[in-house]
């Protein structure tokens, strides 16, 4: 299928900003391998170690496994899906769309559109919030009696993000969502190194694996575990992923999943394995607050996680530019 001609984009920049937003179709697998990185992976995998203390190693490492499995065939054949509606002259850029295609224009079709915006719009809230929150951190280390509050901080997240929302297509995010992907491996490499040395160190924490005494307990801290798990490989924005590639797209879109999940292996296994090993049944919901307690001193060299908050301060700049930029 030929990219639009100027007349149809000029259309569609005055009857569908969202559109216009995706339409540029002239991205290579790579460039999807970068958005969907941003999509999926994310500071949220510091909370794998906490997952894993509801499920233990067996378990955790099972969920986890059958999870990225799943996931994989469900994008791909998704991708595929996408590819046939468009070959047969029903392109889709969005979920919506899809939706109405395979299960008709009723009520199905505005529920998808409130599931999609909302998670969105929550990534995208949610991104402001935390990178607002690690400003903070790296503010109140460099200035520990210094005047600024959160609220100041969300203000200037934000106004950076509005400054970046002035890029004209999603297809021109591929630079940023590169940064994005080394973010990401820079931040986890850095949580990896700290856990190896807090747990080889003469103040590791003492270890215990051990789940939940009670039976009630243990099936609550197990379904939250695996909700945890299921909600980190999720990815809202994938038609428009693949509606920013040039024809064909199946093919590459494969391609662009298997990058990621690459950069999902390497990532999602190493901080679950790490923080769970150093931490056990003790790990925090941010292995970074494990790290960092209140009620002692850091069990990793400050700059290590410093630089890591840093790296994650960023990498939520592009994950709340590709979301935020899809509620259209």
């Amino acid at each position: 299928m030929a990219n639009p001609s100027n007349k149809e984009i000029n259309l569609l920049n005055d009857d569908d900003a969202g559109a216009a937003f995706v339409l540029q179709s002239k991205g290579e697998w790579w460039h999807a391998g970068f958005h969907l990185t941003t999509a999926i992976v994310g500071p949220t995998i510091l909370t794998l170690p906490y997952a894993f203390r509801g499920l233990g190693w067996g378990i955790g490492m099972l969920c986890l496994t059958v999870m990225g499995v799943v996931t994989f065939y469900s994008y791909g054949l998704m991708s595929k899906v996408l590819d046939h509606c468009e070959r047969s002259g029903r392109r889709h850029i969005r979920f919506r769309e899809l939706a109405a295609d395979v299960l008709g224009s009723g009520w199905m079709f505005y529920f998808v559109i409130f599931i999609q915006t909302a998670i969105n719009t929550g990534v995208g809230v949610g991104a402001i919030l935390l990178a607002a929150e690690c400003l903070q951190i790296v503010y109140s280390n460099v200035v520990p009696h210094g005047s600024l509050k959160l609220y100041e901080f969300i203000a200037m997240v934000t106004v950076v993000m509005i400054v970046l929302s002035q890029l004209p297509t999603f297809h021109s995010l591929r630079h940023i969502n590169l940064c994005s992907l080394f973010l990401s491996l820079g931040y986890t490499f850095l949580v990896v190194g700290a856990c190896i040395h807090a747990g080889t160190s003469k103040n590791a924490p003492q270890r215990d694996y051990s789940l939940e005494p009670k039976k009630s307990s243990r099936a609550f801290s197990a379904f939250t575990a695996i909700s945890i798990i299921a909600a980190i490989f999720g990815n809202g924005i994938l038609p428009e992923i693949q509606a920013t590639l040039a024809p064909p797209a199946a093919g590459k879109m494969i391609k662009g999943l298997t990058m990621c999940y690459a950069v999902i292996f390497v990532t999602f296994y190493s901080a679950a394995v790490s923080g769970y090993w150093v931490f056990g049944n003790k790990a925090n919901s941010n292995i970074l607050k494990s790290l960092l307690p209140d009620d002692g001193p850091s069990l990793a060299p400050t700059w290590v996680l410093g630089l890591a908050v840093i790296f994650v301060l960023l990498q939520l700049f592009a994950i709340g530019l590709t979301c935020s930029r899809n509620v259209l």
